[in-house]
């Protein structure tokens, strides 16, 4: 049986292990980018008798990449800038 504890941390209010079987990796990942998971203090995978902390990992593939603006449509760019061009060569 495998199965993932997340350990929720609530500050003064405490903290909570959400243990469910059912719940599984794509799902907790899915739970942290909702916002639904917040202050995750760590995730623990059991597989029959070991334990592995997975919180970096499934932090991590939670995370939305960083695109910086440059490199978001430099050809997109590039054709606009030969279109211009173009436009004004005909005049």
């Amino acid at each position: 049986m495998q199965y993932f504890v997340v350990m929720i941390d609530y500050g003064r209010r405490g903290r909570e292990a959400v243990v469910d079987p059912e719940i599984t990796r794509r799902e907790i990942i899915s739970r942290i980018v909702s916002g639904e998971y917040r202050n995750v203090s760590f995730i623990h995978e059991i597989a029959d008798i070991s334990v592995e902390d997975v919180t970096e990992a499934i932090l991590s593939e939670a995370t939305l990449p960083q695109i910086p603006p440059e490199d978001i449509d430099l050809q997109a760019c590039r054709l606009d800038h030969a279109r211009d061009l173009r436009k004004h060569e005909r005049t």
